[in-house]
């Protein structure tokens, strides 16, 4: 699924998303700086009824949430200088929740778990407006 989508689209589109999200799914999340990949996930937590708002985990790496469907793990790579300093990130059990979302996978190289679905949240010359892709 491709969209342009402007921020409340955007948003209806991650809640309604983690509304029927299935369990055990893992995401990944790719795209610039500054594309909605966090508002893209904030959202996705509040469609799955996330009993603290989602913040960005850039600096500590990892934010769990407890949900009424169990735990789900928030990993964000941007600030992994290579793809062996993810060895160090405990996959096993960022796996065992009910949903693992992964911001710059592709920094996390072969560590990162294969992705059930791919989302790439792009600029357009719209600033209002992002282009999504679902794969």
């Amino acid at each position: 699924m491709t969209a342009l989508l402007d921020q409340a689209g955007l948003v209806a589109l991650a809640e309604a998303m983690g509304r029927d999200l299935a369990d055990g799914e893992v995401l990944w999340f790719s795209g610039e700086l500054g594309a909605g990949k966090t508002t893209f996930v904030t959202a996705l937590f509040r469609g799955m009824e996330a009993r603290t708002p989602a913040t960005s985990p850039t600096y500590a790496l990892v934010h769990h949430y407890d949900t009424p469907r169990g735990p789900v793990y928030h990993v964000d790579c941007f600030r992994l200088r290579k793809p062996e300093e993810a060895h160090d990130l405990d996959w096993e059990r960022l796996t065992s929740g009910a949903a693992l979302l992964i911001e710059w996978p592709e920094r996390a190289g072969a560590w990162a778990p294969r992705p059930s679905r791919q989302i790439l949240l792009s600029h357009t010359p719209n600033p209002d407006v992002r282009r999504v892709e679902i794969e």
